[in-house]
């Protein structure tokens, strides 16, 4: 259910930001702004970054090679990775620059309503692609708030989906900003501060994503309250003494590695370890179906064995 809502989310955003990106040029042209041009860069930057966070996910499906034996599902990871690259290269530090050049040599902007029409239709679209987002994310992020959200989120999609649409409507409010100042004053320069407004805003974006998209790259462990139900399914399945230690490793957003050395009796026979794991894996599976690998480990807990008394010592 998270994948797809995942997928909603992002084909909105696409199909919203390539109509919004050609009417953005065709404003831009006709009453030369750099705010408006800026905005049709952003929604280019973003529909590439859409498009590539669906690539990301298509790719991450691929069946497992031996070269890559837990398979391709952090492909999603290094595309996020990507789109944040993208939104700062082409997204930010474009619009910086337009914004410098707009204020070094400002030009009076010409037929300046048709720029608040289509920064008016802009928002619209835009808002309704952010309320697809937050739809969506309602229903995985349970009671953590949007910021627990977009830094906890093992899939990037929803989290970079939801940072562009915000940025988006935030950008065109600045837009319409530097354009009505524009018009009141008479000073383009407004529309050249709203430009480098837009492009810092598009940076700071980028930069939070990066640095989330990087944790997961990395490898992130499973949520808390995730841990908390593997270790006890563990400490309940019969059989089990206790848990030794307890790693959790995600392999994507919705496979989960899950590594494990479990206490057993001392005298266990070899069929009742074994049929112990089975039992504690279709436990942790059930509770959790994202543990797509688990690997258990039987041992004995050295801290409750009673030490024992060397043989021939006399009192």
């Amino acid at each position: 259910m998270a994948a797809e809502g995942s997928t909603k989310a992002v084909v909105t955003a696409l199909i919203a930001n390539l109509g919004i990106a050609v009417s953005k040029f065709v404003a831009a042209a006709m009453t030369g702004s750099a705010s408006m041009l800026a905005e049709g860069v952003h929604s280019v930057a973003d529909s590439t970054n859409q498009a590539l966070l669906l690539i990301g996910g298509k790719r991450a499906r691929r069946a497992p090679s031996a070269l890559h034996p837990f398979g391709y599902a952090r492909e999603r990871y290094i595309y996020a990775f990507i789109v944040a690259i993208v939104l700062f290269s082409i997204g930010g530090l474009y619009a910086l620059y337009e914004g410098y050049h707009k204020i070094s040599d400002p030009h009076e902007l010409t037929s300046p309503l048709i720029a608040v029409a289509v920064l008016v239709i802009a928002i619209a679209l835009e808002s309704y692609a952010l309320y697809t987002a937050v739809k969506e994310a309602n229903k995985v992020r349970g009671n953590r708030g949007w910021v627990s959200f977009v830094r906890h989120a093992r899939a990037p999609e929803l989290p970079v989906i939801l940072l562009e649409d915000a940025g988006a409507l935030l950008g065109l409010v600045f837009a319409l900003g530097g354009v009505g100042l524009s018009v009141l004053t008479g000073n383009a320069i407004f529309d050249g501060i709203a430009t480098l407004c837009i492009g810092a805003l598009l940076v700071v974006i980028a930069v939070v994503l990066a640095a989330e998209t990087k944790s997961l790259l990395i490898g992130e462990a499973a949520l808390p309250e995730e841990i908390t139900a593997i270790h006890t399914e563990l400490v309940s399945t019969p059989g089990v003494d206790g848990v030794i230690h307890l790693r959790t490793l995600h392999l994507g957003p919705e496979d989960l590695l899950v590594a494990a050395k479990i206490a057993i009796g001392t005298v266990d026979r070899g069929v009742d370890v074994a049929a112990t794991i089975d039992d504690a894996e279709a436990r942790i599976r059930r509770v959790l179906p994202t543990a797509t690998a688990i690997y258990l480990e039987p041992d004995i807990d050295r801290r409750s064995v009673p030490a024992v008394e060397p043989a021939g010592h006399s009192g």
